[in-house]
């Protein structure tokens, strides 16, 4: 193809944006200009829509989590909250907009007078919901780094929510498996059960309150849903069907920005979240520790190396069931990730044999839950500033209560609190009484947005990561890191592989099919791991700058992903 050609071909691509350039599973996209990874092609392209009109990557990842708001209401969120790490002109800040416990909340809201946890009251409906954050993170981390206009950077989500949107197989899915729940509440059946039924498939979506709230939110900031109209519908809502969420309680809400978790594994520098996102510290916790077990020097595909990797999730997962939210927890990031700390924990580690769990730590008063309906996109622009940003309202829909008069679900990240002591969740995912429910406490999450970095002689090459998947989200973050900053992988490949999970308790290696050839976990089972195969893991998106300045956009082929870059290469 002549030069010409390729030309012409680019400027008509300019031109017809936004259309999507979507990322097969192999090779990732590349091009130049800023790229985006998100799971919705919409999203994505309002991401790239931003890019082209002069935004940098922050804009981008903004107007891009905006619209997953509308358009995909399982996981994007205005009812919920999440975590940015951003590399700005070679700066690094993070910022937390977890959601908090309404001032109302109590420890023992989820127990009955017996004792016994009442059935479902932290997953589903209003007692189930902590104070939305993304109202005021989302707008926070635009007043400290975006460049253009901020009614411009929401226009886009505004304009589908008026406008509305194809309702694909997808959403359709998802709707129908909460088909049940969502005919408990008329608010959420009036607008997501249209006639009784899931809507169909190509047909459209309007959200004329959603639409609205984001107007306001584009004329006046946060305040236009954490006061006024929207937020005494949240009240209203909350307090129709049992609820302690309080339009005071919005009002109230402060997005925290924090010192980042800052490490240095196999040549790179890493940035993470600090708590309440434990993601940080599992990561610096396991990449120091393989590091110092050798993790180059083992055989890729090898028992010895999977053998490792369990053993320090093992150990990062046990040190988990201390923390909680930053102000209160007994342990802090210092206290894991010392030389002298991961020391100690690498003289622990048996180099051919399994431990037992249960050595590690007490479970006499275990406790937790974390769900898997949580959304990650990565940006990167031109000039090579990077945005790794989770959100998340927990459950599929969340707490399935949606509000009328503001047009988003509320979440259910009460259920992340350790809310029923001495039990433990339905993933098994145990945790402390760092983690226990306080007025205005932030509840543990396993959210792991992260940029990694490094000079070469070609230039700097930098990478943003993160994804969904409850307390799967850090170990394959994790593992996608490896692939990358180890082993060398493109983008893509590294995203592609086969992983594998372990979360301490319950004590069981969870693999992906293909994930270990039979005699490698002949091997393992020899050294005394347990495995269970499943499909049920973590989605990684993921954008990167090569040393050439060119950038790309790769997606993990588990999940309906796009990945686009502004200019592509044909």
């Amino acid at each position: 193809m002549s030069y010409r050609i390729r030309s012409l071909m680019t400027a008509l691509l300019m031109v017809l944006l936004p259309q999507v350039v979507l990322a097969a599973s192999a090779p990732a996209v590349r091009g130049s200009g800023g790229a985006i990874s998100s799971e919705h092609p919409e999203a994505t392209r309002a991401g790239l829509e931003i890019l082209q009109k002069g935004g940098n990557a922050v804009d981008a990842a903004v107007a891009t989590a905006l619209t997953l708001a509308v358009v995909y209401p399982e996981a994007g969120n205005l009812g919920g909250g999440g975590f940015a790490v951003v590399r700005m002109d070679g700066k690094i800040t993070t910022l937390d907009f977890r959601e908090v416990a309404p001032a109302r909340a109590t420890s023992d809201m989820y127990l009955g007078e017996d004792g016994e946890p009442i059935s479902e009251a932290s997953r589903v409906g209003p007692l189930a919901a902590g104070v939305p954050g993304s109202p005021t993170g989302l707008w926070e981390l635009h007043r400290k780094h975006g460049r253009l206009p901020w009614a411009q950077v929401v226009e886009p989500a505004r304009s589908l929510a008026d406008g509305g949107f194809i309702v694909d197989k997808h959403l359709h899915r998802a709707i129908a498996s909460k088909e049940e729940i969502f005919s408990r509440f008329p608010e959420t059946a009036a607008v997501w059960l249209p006639g009784g039924k899931p809507p169909s498939v190509g047909s459209r979506m309007k959200l004329p309150d959603l639409a609205a709230a984001l107007r306001g939110y584009a004329e006046k900031g946060p305040t236009a849903i954490t006061t006024g109209a929207v937020a005494e519908a949240v009240e209203r809502v909350s307090r129709r069907h049992g609820g302690i969420l309080t339009a005071d309680d919005l009002a109230a809400y402060k997005a925290a920005w924090r010192e980042p978790i800052r490490f240095q594994a196999f040549g790179w520098e890493i940035a993470s979240m600090p708590l309440p996102a434990s993601g940080g510290i599992i990561l610096g916790e396991s990449l120091g520790l393989l590091e110092r077990l050798g993790w180059q020097a083992q055989e890729r595909y090898g028992a010895r190396r999977r053998h490792l990797l369990i053993e320090v999730l093992r150990q990062s997962f046990a040190d988990r069931f201390l923390m909680g939210d930053p102000t209160t927890t007994a342990v802090q990031p210092q206290d894991l990730l010392s030389d002298e700390a991961l020391e100690e924990r690498f003289k622990r580690i048996r180099p051919g044999q399994a431990r037992s769990s249960e050595d590690l730590y007490p479970t006499a008063a275990l406790v937790g839950v974390e769900s898997h309906d949580t959304t990650h996109l990565s940006t990167v622009d031109a000039e090579g500033n990077l945005v790794a940003l989770t959100t998340t309202i927990n459950g599929l829909f969340g707490s399935c209560l949606y509000v009328p008069g503001a047009g988003f679900f509320l979440n259910n990240e009460m259920d992340d609190f350790a809310a029923a002591p001495g039990r433990p969740n339905m993933f098994g995912l145990v945790q402390g009484e760092a983690n226990k429910v306080r007025p205005g406490r932030r509840m543990l999450s396993s959210m792991s947005p992260t940029i990694a970095w490094r000079s070469t002689a070609e230039g700097e090459e930098a990478v943003a990561l993160g994804g969904r998947g409850g307390s799967r989200i850090p170990t394959n973050t994790l593992q996608v890191l490896l692939n990358i900053i180890a082993d060398g992988d493109p983008l893509q490949s590294a995203l592609d592989r086969p992983r594998l999970h372990h979360q301490w308790l319950p004590d069981i290696v969870q693999v992906e099919p293909d994930t270990l050839a039979p005699e490698t976990r002949a091997a393992l089972e020899t050294m005394g791991h347990g495995f269970e195969v499943t499909s049920g893991t973590a989605k990684i998106e993921a954008v990167r700058r090569l040393p050439d300045g060119r950038v790309e956009a790769g997606t993990d082929p588990r999940v309906r992903a796009t990945g686009a870059v502004l200019q592509p290469e044909l």
